[in-house]
């Protein structure tokens, strides 16, 4: 029997998280835009939603590329606009999540700022930036700030990605290869 579930992720751009989440086995579905928490969280910030089927890609995977694909030990003046976080849609998932980042802490030099936090609402991007990478992966800005994300996945998680999700990138990397060959 497939079992798949929901679970949010916030951290830095939203078209970059998609594109990251978007880019793995085991994902179904990614739903950009902006998600809110409780208390001092209450505000939408830049998130996706991310669906799965965790018989392909468990949690703690999703959890650990989440952290190595943003500025997760980082506090800087956005974070009200790209809050770092895990949105979590039940107690068992939260105290999981925690138990996954204490767990991961070991692997990052700065401490970990990556909130785990109660999913409260969501509010999807406007269509015209939806899938914006997939739609525009020779712009400025898919070359400059996504690429290097999905090259780390490509490097470090290759076992969980989609090559069909990433013909774009792996096709311009062995184009250079050949340009630098000849």
């Amino acid at each position: 029997m497939d079992r798949k579930t929901t679970i949010g992720f916030g951290g830095g751009c939203h078209w970059c998280t998609e594109a990251v989440f978007q880019s793995l086995k085991g994902v179904y579905k990614v739903e950009q835009g902006y998600i809110a928490s409780f208390d001092e969280n209450d505000a939408f910030s830049e998130a996706v939603i991310v669906h799965y089927n965790p018989n392909e890609i468990p949690l703690k995977v999703l959890i650990e590329i989440h952290l190595h694909t943003h500025m997760s030990a980082s506090n800087h003046s956005m974070r009200y606009k790209y809050r770092s976080a895990v949105y979590t849609f039940a107690k068992s998932q939260e105290k999981e999540s925690n138990h996954i980042i204490e767990r991961l802490q070991k692997h990052f030099n700065g401490k970990l700022i990556t909130a785990v936090l109660p999913f409260s609402r969501f509010k999807a991007s406007r269509e015209a930036i939806q899938n914006y990478y997939h739609k525009n992966p020779n712009k400025p800005f898919c070359e400059t700030f996504i690429n290097p994300k999905l090259k780390l996945l490509l490097k470090q998680f290759s076992a969980y990605t989609n090559p069909s999700k990433l013909n774009h990138l792996i096709k311009n990397e062995q184009k250079q290869i050949n340009e630098v060959s000849i």
